[in-house]
């Protein structure tokens, strides 16, 4: 029997509550008939609801949570004793269950688990890699790097990260974004894997004729860096557009107070979560996805909407460009409300020109980030890796 453990660094559940989870997420290919999920995280999810991130295997759930008091701790990268003990559960937690492979996502408290089971029992690990931590920290600080608290912080995680990623067999980034923090870090043993998407919901996008409304969607967390706010005040300088935000966060607020002031209530629809499958299987009903992002990557909802055909508008980013979204197949334009009402006045007026862009939108995202593809990547990856057999332990 192919057993799996997946190492992750999340609130599984709250990811659950937002209903960002795909069927097989967490076991693309089916490769694997057993499936163990490990979190470094105090959780306890609803083992149903998450049955089909694993398909048809067998679903096990472990928790190990990190020890949050080592950030305030001195740390230098050979002195990890305190993180050596912290992992000695997690070790025979994977003795246990034998795993032929192990799998993480993102690298943090997890990957440094992988590689003490790797070093003491030999088991081949992989690593994804979701981000670029030193543009977009999730784990670090970069407002004050003379504070010793955020010091410490940033110190253990170098830690963390260094060591968890030295001995992966193969470290995955999910866009070319990532790869100079991995040369960073001296990894070597590295190849882009562009996310699995949801190709059982994902539908081609047949009409681009107008309904009653000019309808736009913007999805994704809303917070400054994504702050959707200059989008909310093109639609309501277009008449007839209407705009529904997918995503919820501390913006939220903020921006439903802005709805108010510009009474766009009737025209501007919040929904904080919406399940993965729903929101791939709507995307064709829109007319056109818009997004605001300073983050440097690929983004997951951008990818889904660029699948379906759907005419994507996007800001530009401050600062280098985002490899995979240089082309014709996307419209960009800068962070502004007229720049946004612009180029939506334009796709309104003109059938042509969305279905052209929607067009090119299809063509390229399905050469380069179908479903069936990226999927079949990652089930060779861990066929492949799986053949190379156990390392040598201590």
């Amino acid at each position: 029997m192919n057993k799996l453990l997946v190492l992750v660094p999340d609130y599984i559940s709250h990811i659950l509550v937002k209903g960002e989870y795909q069927p097989r997420y967490y076991n693309p290919g089916e490769v694997f008939d057993e499936v163990h999920i490990l979190t470094t995280m105090p959780d306890r999810p609803d083992l149903t609801a998450l049955q089909p991130t694993v398909g048809r295997a067998r679903l096990f759930f472990h928790a190990l949570p990190e020890d949050t008091r080592m950030a305030g701790r001195p740390w230098r990268l050979f002195d990890d004793y305190l993180l050596r003990r912290w992992a000695e559960p997690g070790i025979e937690i994977a003795r246990e269950i034998g795993p032929a492979l192990i799998r993480c996502h993102g690298a943090d408290w997890n990957t440094y688990l992988a590689s003490r089971i790797n070093t003491v029992l030999g088991v081949p690990y992989v690593v994804s890699l979701h981000i670029n931590p030193d543009v977009n920290p999730t784990r670090r600080f970069l407002t004050n790097p003379l504070d010793r608290g955020q010091r410490r912080q940033n110190e253990l995680f170098e830690v963390l990260e260094r060591k968890g990623l030295e001995r992966a067999d193969l470290v995955m980034p999910v866009y070319t974004p990532v790869v100079p923090y991995l040369d960073r870090m001296g990894v070597t043993r590295y190849e882009v894997c562009y996310n699995v998407l949801n190709g059982d919901q994902l539908r081609k996008k047949e009409s681009y004729a107008l309904g009653p409304a000019f309808r736009v969607l913007c999805v994704g967390r809303l917070f400054d860096a994504k702050h959707p706010d200059n989008i909310v005040r093109a639609v309501g300088a277009i008449p007839g557009a209407e705009l529904t935000i997918v995503g919820d966060g501390p913006a939220r607020e903020p921006l439903q107070s802005l709805v108010g002031e510009l009474g766009l209530t009737g025209r501007v629809h919040f929904l904080p979560a919406v399940p993965n499958n729903e929101l791939c299987a709507m995307m064709p009903e829109f007319d056109v996805f818009a997004i605001h992002s300073e983050y440097w990557e690929l983004n997951k909802s951008l990818l889904e909407a660029l699948l379906t055909g759907l005419p994507c508008v996007v800001s530009r980013r401050k600062g280098l460009a985002v490899p995979e979204l240089v082309g014709d197949f996307i419209l960009k334009v800068d962070n502004t409300e007229a720049a946004y009402a612009e180029v939506l006045t334009r796709l309104r007026g003109d059938a042509a020109l969305r279905e052209s862009v929607g067009r090119r939108a299809y063509d390229h995202a399905q050469e380069n980030w179908a479903p069936e593809k990226t999927e079949a990547k990652f089930a060779k990856i861990y066929r492949d890796t799986m053949k190379r057999g156990l390392h040598s332990a201590e």
